[in-house]
């Protein structure tokens, strides 16, 4: 089977955004593995017993994904990228769901980055990360978006940078000083 090419992903968001259902349609099949693949790893490290399953996880997303019509999607970066914040919202959802069920209990603790943590030994909770990251996005939004779609969604240095259009060089020097600014917030 052939791996679909940025540019047929890119047309099809196109092609969605002026209004032509079927490219929906023709779309989800294309980005369906990649986005369980996203949501497994993020679900493995979240050690999440159960929370979800990644099926579940991609599902909701596209339900979400298709009832939205205020993005206008530019390429495949840009997809993925809004796809890596709705699957941070999706599992901070699930997560104060089970916590508020179970009073306070359970919250998840991970780490902010596969191979390259917080600090050497440290995890984070989840839920004070998300609001470590609410009040970020007052002082950096470009910062969030790039530690969502690094943590959340999985991509690479060079694929926040074609989402963002900016250089990866950016993208490094944002990512550290983000998780600065995190570790500060969440010590």
């Amino acid at each position: 089977m052939n791996t679909p090419s940025q540019g047929d992903i890119t047309h099809l968001l196109i092609a969605w955004n002026n209004g032509e259902k079927e490219a929906f349609d023709q779309l989800a099949p294309l980005v369906y593995d990649e986005l369980r693949r996203i949501a497994r790893s993020k679900l493995r490290q979240l050690g999440s017993d159960g929370l979800l399953q990644p099926t579940a996880l991609v599902h909701e997303a596209c339900i979400r994904l298709v009832d939205e019509n205020r993005v206008k999607w530019q390429n495949r970066a840009h997809f993925y990228a809004f796809a890596a914040s709705m699957i941070r919202n999706i599992l901070i959802d699930a997560i104060r769901k089970s916590a508020a069920s179970k009073r306070g209990g359970d919250a998840s603790i991970v780490s902010l980055d596969e191979g390259t943590a917080v600090s050497d030994a440290q995890s984070v909770d989840l839920l004070a990360l998300n609001e470590a990251l609410e009040k970020l996005v007052t002082l950096d939004p470009r910062q969030v978006a790039i530690i969502e779609m690094r943590f959340f969604g999985g991509m690479t240095n060079e694929e926040i940078a074609e989402a963002l259009s900016i250089a990866d060089r950016t993208v490094e020097r944002e990512w550290r000083a983000a998780k600065a600014w995190l570790r500060s917030q969440l010590d």
